[in-house]
């Protein structure tokens, strides 16, 4: 009996030993800290371009933006912490390749964040798997920073940009910004990811931009060109109104796998599906009030101040991190454009309404709309 129990007890060792040696460093959270694995932590940001072991902080003066700071301590001591990027340029943030995953991302840009475009591209893509503005993809679509404390994503102050989605990829992974600006911008940056062993079943991650301003019909589409397996994970929207009253009754619809006229899911209003309930109204103050949690916020409420910010603004964000929408072979998401007129009655609205839609799939994509003009991109 003894020698049996010796021998599941060293069976049970071995399996620990097993699942621990073979951890691959991905899934982390508070429960796993404590797990060694084989994975590799890497960096890259403008003092290690290429991420590799052992070549951090190797600028000298010459090659340092920040050479003039740095000349009376020279090489090794903040001489390259960030890049400039010209007018119409596009500049590669990241190129890895391998195995892994991106873990966490930290910016902070210059300039008009609307006018900045993200873009990344998973294994061998000739089209991004993420395309949107700088801004929009940190939450800060109105261009103004505004505090932002999810587990998604984080907008610290002045202006710090944080996101913890975790982004696999297998053979590569490449990340650039285009400045469409007519001005030079400054990008401090860092991509923090490790090389591993990703599972079969990971998926890429996707983030698509749209915009509409002003929104004819009534009805915004968020999405409508997500075709293959996937699941939906989160919803950012700068929401500009152009009218009096509350503005959010409209109902936010997922037609999945082949559904025609009626959606599979319908939410019950815009403040509803932001998980806020009767207009995000503070009942002692009578005003809008800001929440910023782990799966949803209000967190940006621009109020006119009787010059030239005359209209309403709001950020909303929703994270699907416990609840994601899977969907099979397709996905579309519209939210109706409503308010309330007299008599109450909804008022179909015009309003001026930007969106990101954030999702995992096994690619191919299919091919995203065309990103809007700069001119239609601007904040006006």
């Amino acid at each position: 009996m003894k020698t049996l129990s010796t021998f599941f007890a060293c069976c049970l060792l071995a399996a620990g030993a097993f699942a621990q040696k073979n951890f691959n460093g991905l899934q982390m959270n508070m429960g796993n800290l404590h797990l060694l694995s084989n994975a590799e932590t890497r960096s890259i940001s403008p003092e290690n371009f290429t991420g590799e072991k052992g070549k951090g902080g190797m600028a000298t003066l010459d090659q340092g933006a920040a050479r003039n700071a740095a000349r009376d301590l020279g090489q090794g001591w903040k001489v390259n912490p960030y890049v400039h990027i010209e007018p119409g340029k596009t500049f590669t943030l990241a190129e890895i390749n391998g195995s892994g995953a991106i873990q966490h991302i930290w910016m902070t840009p210059t300039g008009n964040w609307r006018y900045s475009i993200l873009r990344f591209y998973w294994d061998d893509e000739t089209t991004p798997s993420v395309e949107v503005p700088v801004g929009d993809f940190f939450g800060m679509g109105w261009g103004q920073y505004a505090q932002l404390s999810s587990l998604a994503v984080c907008v610290n102050p002045g202006s710090a940009f944080n996101c913890y989605w975790t982004m696999p990829f297998r053979k590569k992974c490449r990340i650039t910004m285009e400045n469409i600006n007519t001005e030079r911008m400054t990008l401090y940056y860092q991509v923090d990811y490790t090389l591993t062993e990703v599972p079969d079943d990971a998926a890429y991650f996707h983030a698509q931009f749209r915009r509409s301003n002003p929104n004819t019909g009534s009805l915004f589409t968020l999405a409508d060109s997500i075709r293959g397996q996937g699941h939906y994970v989160g919803t950012y929207m700068a929401w500009g109104v152009n009218n009096n009253g509350w503005w959010g009754e409209g109902e936010i619809k997922f037609f999945m796998d082949g559904d025609k006229q009626f959606p599979t899911i319908a939410g019950t209003g815009t403040e509803d599906y932001f998980c806020g309930s009767y207009n995000f109204e503070n009942r002692a103050t009578r005003q809008y009030q800001e929440f910023s949690t782990p799966y949803a916020g209000l967190h940006q409420v621009i109020r006119p101040d009787g010059m030239y910010n005359s209209q309403q603004r709001f950020g909303l964000y929703r994270w699907h991190i416990q609840d994601p929408i899977r969907f099979k072979s397709d996905l579309k998401i519209t939210i109706q454009d409503l308010g309330w007129r007299s008599g109450g009655r909804y008022l179909p609205q015009e309003s001026d309404i930007s969106s990101v839609v954030f999702w995992y799939q096994r690619e191919p994509h299919h091919p995203f709309p065309k990103l809007p003009s700069k001119d239609k991109l601007e904040v006006n």
